[in-house]
Parts: C-alpha cells; sequence; structure tokens
C-alpha cells in the first residue's frame, strides 16, 4: 500500500515505520469521512486508551519505587488524560494528516483538543498492532519523555488546585459560570468564567466545558501566583 509523502513524513515524526500503513490510516480517518470501505478510528482508540494505561503505570512505577497508588493515581491521570494525548498530538503534528469531513474541517477539527487526544489514542493502538507491545512501549516513552519524570508538579488538575487555594483562604469552592456558546451543535465552542467570592475571576474558551473550566481554572491561579 502506497502512502503520501505527508504520512511518510508522520511516520518520521513518530518514530515508527509501518509494515501495515493501512492501519496507520484508519488511525488518523475521522468518523465524519468514515464509510463501509474506510474505516474510522474509534475502535482503535479504545485500544490504544488501554495501551498507553498500561505503560504509563508500569513507567510511574519504575520512576518512583516508594510512591503509594495515592501518590501514583493523579500522576497517571495526569499522563493519560485527553489533553496530555491532543499535546503529544501538536507537537508531532497529528493535525496536519487526519482524514476529516468538511464539517470538520470548516469547524477547526484539526486544532480540536478532543479529536487530537483521541487520534493520539487510536495511533499508539496502530503501532501496537503493526509492531507489537514493546514497540508501542518505546515509542510512548519516546514521546512522553521528561513529563514522566517531571508530572508530581503537574498531577494536579487545575479546578483542583484552585480549589485547594480557595479553601486555604477559607473561602468556597470556585464557581464556573458558562458566558457564551458558539458555533454549530456538533462543534460547540464554550466561554466559561472562573470566579472566587474575593471577586478574582479568570475567562477562556474551548470546545468542552471541561477543557474551558480547566483553562480558566489554570489562568486564575497563574495570576493569582504572579499578584502574590
Amino acid at each position: 500500500m502506497k502512502i503520501s509523502s505527508e504520512l511518510k513524513a508522520f511516520q518520521a515524526r513518530l518514530g515508527h515505520d509501518f509494515a501495515r500503513p493501512e492501519l496507520m490510516m484508519r488511525a488518523v480517518t475521522h468518523s465524519s469521512v468514515s464509510s463501509p470501505t474506510r474505516p474510522d478510528n474509534q475502535r482503535l482508540e479504545f485500544l490504544g486508551d488501554r495501551v498507553l494505561g498500561l505503560v504509563m503505570a508500569e513507567a510511574l512505577l519504575f520512576e518512583d519505587t516508594g510512591a503509594s497508588e495515592g501518590q501514583l493515581a493523579p500522576r497517571f491521570n495526569a499522563l493519560v488524560r485527553k489533553e496530555a494525548c491532543a499535546e503529544i498530538a501538536r507537537e508531532i503534528e497529528l493535525g496536519a494528516v487526519l482524514k476529516l469531513g468538511r464539517s470538520e474541517q470548516m469547524s477547526g477539527g484539526r486544532r480540536k483538543q478532543a479529536l487530537l487526544g483521541d487520534a493520539m489514542e487510536a495511533v499508539i493502538a496502530a503501532v501496537y498492532l503493526d509492531a507489537g507491545f514493546d514497540a508501542a512501549k518505546a515509542m510512548i516513552l519516546r514521546l512522553w519523555g521528561q513529563r514522566i519524570k517531571d508530572v508530581e508538579e503537574d498531577a494536579r488538575d487545575a479546578k483542583t488546585a484552585l480549589q485547594e487555594w480557595a479553601q486555604a483562604r477559607r473561602q468556597p469552592p470556585p464557581a464556573y459560570v458558562e458566558l457564551a456558546r458558539e458555533g454549530p451543535d456538533h462543534a460547540p465552542v464554550f466561554t466559561i468564567a472562573a470566579r472566587l467570592k474575593s471577586g478574582e475571576e479568570a475567562q477562556a474558551q474551548a470546545t468542552s466545558k471541561r477543557a474551558a473550566e480547566q483553562q480558566a481554572a489554570a489562568r486564575l491561579l497563574a495570576r493569582l501566583e504572579t499578584e502574590g
């Protein structure tokens, strides 16, 4: 099976040459452009999530042999969540090779966090099916790299960290207010404000409420830390 020059370049960024390139093609095919002869990447996403989880669980155990389950769990969640997968996808320019329907292309699908995260998991599964667990593990450890060593600093998500900041100052938990929802139903963009009772506020936009809340919380935390 011949592949395009774009996909060859993607293989180089990924660090894996597919013996079965049809697996790579399936991994980058979104449901918006699938057909009976062109399956999408959803089943691969399901498998890739599990492969990633096993690799990260093992890596964390070896990285900190004295850590308790309670310490390992938030680190694990930080490494395997969709935001982390999407960040890796952006670094290897996965969005550039995604096969999308016209509506997804027009709505910025190549930049959507959820879509990129799902596709990254599908690519992991494709490598696993193409060359086995060791190949998938090597690729994951290479791409995640220093994040595994640094994860303790980033293990708490921004919303949790902001809530702890408020509690330490005897404030109620922050409120998350939806200020606007724009775009079509299949590709909405949410504007969310994170607000503290003391009056501080920060806003963010994202294609899901959860992502917008996390970004708003992160911005507010950064502002609070800068202000002392």
